[in-house]
Order: C-alpha cells, then sequence, then structure tokens
C-alpha cells in the first residue's frame, strides 16, 4: 500500500515585533523548528494589521510595546477581522493591566522574555493544535534536540 502526500497545508505566522534583530532570530528559529510554516514579520501593530488583511495568518506572535500601534490595539483590530486568530504574546513587562487587557482580546499564550525558545515552539504547537481543522492543521516533525 502506498501513503498519499497530505493535501493539508501548514499555518502561517505573523511575527510583530519592533526590535529587528530579535525579530529576525525568532524567524530564523521558528523555521527551522517547524520548516512547512510561512512566516510573515512586521515591526509594528499597523503593520501587522496590513499583513494580516494581506495573508490571514493563523498565529500571530506579538510583542506588546512598539511603536506606532502597540500589539494590544493590533490583536483588538485582528480579532474584529477573524476572531479566531490565535495570539501568542512576548512582553518584557510582567504588567498585570497587559495580561488583563490580552485576556480580554483573548490569546493561546502569554510569554515573558526574554524568550525561551522551548516555551516559545511549545506555544507553536498548542496553538496550532487548537486551529480549527478545516483542513489547515500540520503535524508537528519532532528532531532531536534543540
Amino acid at each position: 500500500m502506498e501513503l498519499m502526500p497530505s493535501l493539508r497545508s501548514a499555518p502561517s505566522i505573523l511575527i510583530v515585533e519592533d526590535d529587528g534583530a530579535t525579530c529576525k532570530m525568532l524567524c530564523v528559529v521558528i523555521q527551522r523548528k517547524f520548516p512547512d510554516l510561512t512566516i510573515y514579520c512586521a515591526e509594528n501593530g499597523s503593520m501587522g494589521v496590513d499583513l494580516f488583511k494581506e495573508h490571514m495568518p493563523e498565529i500571530i506572535i506579538t510583542d506588546i510595546n512598539m511603536p506606532v500601534m502597540n500589539g494590544i490595539e493590533m490583536a483588538g483590530q485582528i480579532k474584529s477581522i477573524n476572531s479566531g486568530a490565535m495570539f501568542i504574546v512576548m512582553t518584557a513587562y510582567s504588567n498585570k493591566d497587559y495580561l488583563q487587557a490580552f485576556s480580554e482580546i483573548g490569546f493561546c499564550e502569554y510569554l515573558l522574555k526574554p524568550i525561551q525558545l522551548t516555551k516559545l515552539f511549545a506555544a507553536i504547537e498548542k496553538c496550532s493544535a487548537e486551529i480549527p481543522t478545516n483542513g489547515n492543521n500540520f503535524s508537528v516533525r519532532h528532531e532531536g534536540s534543540e
């Protein structure tokens, strides 16, 4: 019996981070861990909303404090476009007001910086598992140690 290749496509991720080096690093490590993902990057919330409208990624990884538009405002706009969008929030601040604001909008994971890659990868796996299975899900390939 021959196995047929899966016709399901991997989800896409939008990374919204105003620190260029951090954004590039996240893109590289996520792409290496999950080579089937499509990744888009934006340097502020306004660009994030524009890229979201253009590509409709299933998962958004975002910082909170950014110029032009912060992550909370961006998430609210994205949720008004697609209430099913999944958010992984990254912040250097353990401010309860930020957590409360994102709780009202809805998020999959809330990670404090500096980001531990194992926690980020686990958050991506968790979010991808929660994406409605309308033919667009993926299985995570575990490869040796990080």
